[in-house]
């Protein structure tokens, strides 16, 4: 049965905007602002003054500019006691938003009581010239200041004003008249589209041998020794050393994740379990990580004697008391063979091993361009009504983007357009909104959380290669109270391939660096070393400037997906019986086959095996074939649209109140205790059900073992008899004619069968399994 389409709220949507100004083909690059809509712009560069008058009792001068278009005004910076000052910044006014037909550039002398008027520069909107890149920039020109009246007066300023579009390299830094009211220079900053790297991630593996010549505080007892070994907030420990004495040995390797540049050296501690919760320090080293050894395969690296060095307090103070004879011998090496996992396996958007050394030449070219948002809900309160300041974060790979940030709109144009190479087609990349809390710099925004709005996530192989999808993507976020649609984010993507035989070939590597499968980490190394490097690149992230702030880093890498609820184990029990649903069909298909219930189907499919067990070499031919045709019927509706959220599926339309509230409880739980034990009740209840299950596969598998154990020993008996009787049997009759009479009996019609158990189905029930030895 198909299923039933999802609401229309919650539906992709097909767009069809205007991009490039037009220009844009399906086929072809036309320019570097092709997959976005052209956004018109008046741009104002104040470069610098000469021979500015001196305004106050002094003689002196503390110039700044005011750029005044209409109701929008924006100002420079201003310079103590200087008439020939430099600002070199950049306004950008908006043209939907121009009301106004004079542009007005006033300097001004900075003063406590009230500002002096210096001169002003007026220009005609009609007059100003278009520029759009490549063209050259516009060179900025010295204009003689004019009075109030429009006479000429001292002193000159240098001004380049022209029409432009967001592909203008000056747009990034530019003053936007749109955010007009963000003060400081922390809050301009926080509102600025940017690029922003991941940090080179390792894996940093240290093989501990051994220890030489310890020295326990007691030496009337054999030490209990183990080596803890800290690499900023990671601590790992080995187990104790089975060989008690001062020379220890362990052999034993410790994974840890490390960042360039590397900040912190790797500090490993020998200890002695001297009481159940008192460890002494024997000794210490620190190692930076500069210095250590970087493999690509797993070829072994040279081991290491490394001194310990034993830290004595005195009077309060920490001295070093260097302990020549006592060593540790070790194997310290950066993996670089390995992929650092810093995302969800099922999203990443990055294959790739640390090493640049074994990185293949990339297959093709992701463009996004982020068009616009509209339906977005408020996020927050200002005066008395509510507001969104909204921006976007793009992920793929190691680069990060970010947008600038829309002030006030619940309908954001963005129009910026980003490019990423391509590695393999087997990765997603993930589009992100969020509510900007940080506009107003450092004072009450501090603590404040950037709110998610949504996240759209698109695989790369479900894309047809230089095609431009445009859709407008659903922003469904899941609360306590219910899935819910934050609005609508419009996107432009586009997959260009530079070579398609390489990309094919692509799908015959494994997804992982070979060390992965030859060197395999462990399942729990691999989830615990994912958490350390979330917490690496969301802590480097935060201090870039402006900060990618954790909540945003997060939310991106999916962290705490992998906790438990209720509503995403129906899902993904749903999910097992959609897989097993086409089996079922097929189950159910042949026992209407075997029962006649379409009499001329029963007699084709007897003439089919018929003609296939006497031409047998036709099976596989025939499987393939028809597997072929199944392929080709199923083209004509194939996906037109890249694949989105869908509620139904995550069973987020359909969940329980108390299953949300579970789902969004910390860890470890905060919630009453009667709540948690209701809870815990149901989760035993769900528990005991897959325990049942469990059980049955055991205990059907137990029975099959039985039929040699000799546990009963008639039906042994009775099945080693028929096992001899059925290889004389079958080597002195062809293989074909059994097969026809097998064939013929799974197919015979209903009045030659009977309703109860068949014979062998009665003989493997009555079996025996190990359920009997169970307590």
């Amino acid at each position: 049965m198909m299923p039933r389409p999802p609401p229309e709220d919650f539906a992709l949507k097909e767009t069809n905007p205007h991009l490039g100004g037009g220009k844009v083909s399906g086929d072809k690059l036309t320019s570097t602002y092709d997959l976005v809509e052209q956004m018109q712009y008046l741009y104002v560069r104040v470069v610098k003054a000469k021979d500015l008058p001196g305004k106050d009792v002094t003689g002196s001068c503390d110039p700044y500019v005011e750029v005044k278009l209409g109701n929008y005004l924006g100002k420079t910076r201003f310079f103590e006691k200087k008439s020939n000052p430099e600002w070199n910044q950049v306004f950008a006014f908006s043209k939907d938003r121009l009301q106004a037909s004079l542009l007005e550039v006033t300097v001004k002398d900075k003063d406590f009581v009230k500002d002096d008027f210096i001169g002003k520069v007026f220009f005609d909107l009609n007059e100003i010239p278009k520029r759009v890149p490549p063209d050259s920039p516009l060179a900025p020109q010295w204009y003689r200041l004019e009075d109030r009246q429009g006479h000429k007066v001292k002193g000159e300023l240098m001004l380049a004003v022209w029409m432009g579009t967001q592909a203008d390299e000056a747009f990034p830094e530019a003053w936007h008249s749109d955010a007009a009211f963000v003060s400081g220079a922390d809050g301009l900053a926080n509102i600025r589209s940017k690029v922003y790297l991941s940090p080179k991630l390792w894996y940093l593996r240290v093989n501990v041998i051994e220890a030489q010549d310890l020295q326990p505080g007691d030496k009337g007892r054999y030490p209990e020794v183990f080596v803890k070994a800290i690499l900023g907030n990671q601590a790992l420990r080995t187990r104790i050393s089975q060989a008690r004495g001062i020379n220890p040995m362990w052999n034993e390797d410790l994974m840890f994740v490390a960042a360039e540049p590397f900040e912190e050296p790797l500090i490993l501690s020998v200890e002695d379990r001297v009481a159940p919760n008192k460890d002494e320090v024997l000794g210490k080293c620190a190692i930076p990580l500069q210095y250590v050894d970087r493999r690509l395969d797993h070829k072994a690296v040279n081991s290491r004697w490394f001194n310990l060095e034993k830290h004595v307090i005195i009077e309060g103070e920490k001295k070093k008391e260097t302990k020549f004879a006592s060593r540790i011998h070790m194997r310290i090496c950066l993996e670089g063979g390995y992929h650092v996992l810093d995302e969800s396996t099922h999203y990443s958007s990055d294959l790739r091993p640390t090493a640049k050394q074994l990185w293949k030449s990339s297959i093709g070219v992701l463009e996004l361009g982020i068009l616009n948002a509209h339906g977005l809900m408020p996020m927050k309160n200002k005066d008395g009504r509510g507001t969104t300041d909204a921006y976007c974060v793009a992920k793929y790979g190691q680069k990060w983007v970010r947008t600038r940030t829309i002030i006030d709109s619940f309908a954001p144009k963005w129009n910026e357009q980003y490019t990423w190479e391509v590695f393999d087609p087997c990765t997603v990349i993930t589009i992100g909104v969020f509510d900007n809390c940080h506009l107003h710099g450092g004072d009450k925004a501090a603590g404040a959380k950037d709110t998610k709005i949504g996240k759209v996530r698109i695989r790369l192989s479900t894309l047809e290669t230089d095609r431009v999808y445009t859709h407008s993507y659903p922003l469904l976020v899941l609360h306590p109270n219910g899935v819910k649609k934050m609005g609508e984010i419009h996107l432009a993507v586009r997959f260009s391939c530079s070579s398609l035989l390489n990309m094919m070939h692509m799908y015959s590597h494994p997804l992982l660096p070979k060390m992965h499968y030859l060197h395999p980490l462990t399942v729990s190394q691999l989830d615990s070393l994912r958490h350390q490097a979330t917490q690496i690149v969301s802590m480097r992230l935060g201090r870039a400037e402006p900060p990618l702030r954790k909540e945003v880093v997060e939310y991106m890498l999916d962290v705490g997906s992998h906790m438990w609820s209720m509503r995403r184990s129906k899902a993904n029990f749903f999910r097992i019986m959609n897989v097993l649903g086409g089996l079922i069909a097929v189950g159910k298909w042949f026992d209407q086959i075997c029962n006649w219930k379409n009499p001329i189907t029963t007699v084709l499919i007897h003439i089919l095996f018929i003609i296939l067990v006497l031409y047998p070499e036709l099976i596989l031919p025939t499987i393939f074939l028809y597997l072929f045709l199944i392929g080709v019927w199923y083209y004509r509706w194939r996906p037109r649209h890249p694949p989105h959220m869908d509620t139904r599926l995550s069973h987020a339309d359909s969940a329980h109140p108390d299953e949300l509230d579970e789902e969004f409880d910390t860890f470890p739980t905060s919630r009453p205790s009667d709540i948690v034990r209701m809870r815990y009740d149901r989760l035993r209840s769900i528990a005991g059900r897959i325990q049942t299950v469990v059980g049955d596969l055991a205990t059907q598998g137990e029975r099959l073992q039985s039929l040699l154990s000799w546990r009963d020993p008639r039906a042994t008996a009775l099945f080693v008899i028929f096992c001899l009787v059925a290889a004389i049997v079958l080597y002195v009759t062809p293989f074909q004619v059994v097969a026809l009479l097998a064939g013929f009996y799974i197919l015979r019609h209903p009045r030659f069968r009977h309703k109860l158990p068949s014979v062998p189905l009665n003989f493997f029930r009555r079996l025996p399994a190990r359920t009997d030895s169970m307590l």
